[in-house]
C-alpha cells in the first residue's frame, strides 16, 4: 500500500474515532458477510428454493442498510 493511501485511511479512521486496523476489520467483516451470503444464496438456488433465496437477499439488504446508518 502506498504511503499516501495509508495516510488517507489513517485520516478516515481518525474522523470515525477508530484505528486503521479497526476500520479495515469492519470492511473485512462486511466483505466476508457478503461473500457468505452469496455462497448461501447460490447453494439454496442450486437446491431450487427461490423463496429461501429471496429471504436471504432481503436479510443481506437489511444488514447493509443497517451498516450504512
Amino acid at each position: 500500500m502506498t504511503d499516501a493511501k495509508h495516510e488517507r485511511l489513517r485520516r478516515l479512521a481518525e474522523r470515525q474515532g477508530i484505528s486503521v486496523n479497526k476500520l479495515v476489520e469492519e470492511w473485512a467483516n462486511v466483505a466476508l458477510a457478503q461473500h457468505d451470503a452469496e455462497i448461501r444464496f447460490r447453494t439454496l438456488a442450486a437446491r431450487g428454493s427461490a423463496r429461501r433465496g429471496i429471504a436471504l437477499l432481503d436479510k443481506l439488504d437489511e444488514a447493509l442498510a443497517d451498516k450504512r446508518t
